[in-house]
């Protein structure tokens, strides 16, 4: 049994082949089950299925983080920092496209964390991140 309860999301996609090029080869999650509408991926024990809709998802707005004005919805994974920037590398030599380069925000504050956004090809928002101190994800 994991030590934290596993998260179970559902997302939009209105291309299953794109999806799983994206998912599987792109970001290297393992492919569960599956129809000829939805993929489940493993999301490093996290059950994140791919569900196909006619047409792909529309942005809410963003919201301003730090300097930045982040898409909203968005959802990723909380990385070690040397497992942040393989998998910022990873992105790069796939040719994905950043919504905010890889950086550092809240130098020296509490939440000091790298950071990276990006899209999957139905535009649904990612933001991987690393906390320079994983006790500090919820400081205040």
């Amino acid at each position: 049994m994991s030590p934290r309860p596993a998260v179970h999301l559902a997302v939009p996609v209105d291309d299953l082949a794109a999806a799983r090029h994206f998912y599987g080869r792109v970001l290297g999650l393992p492919e569960g089950r599956s129809t000829d509408h939805w993929v489940d991926w493993d999301l490093r024990g996290h059950q994140l299925v791919t569900h196909l809709v006619p047409e792909a998802p529309r942005p809410a707005g963003t919201s301003l983080v730090g300097r930045h004005e982040v898409p909203i919805p968005h959802y990723g994974l909380l990385l070690d920092e040397e497992g942040f920037h393989r998998f910022a590398e990873r992105l790069r030599a796939a040719g994905v496209r950043f919504e905010i380069e890889p950086q550092l925000r809240f130098p020296g504050e509490p939440g000091e964390q790298w950071t990276m956004f990006f899209r999957d090809p139905a535009g649904n928002a990612l933001e991987f991140k690393s906390f320079r101190d994983e006790s500090m994800v919820f400081a205040r």
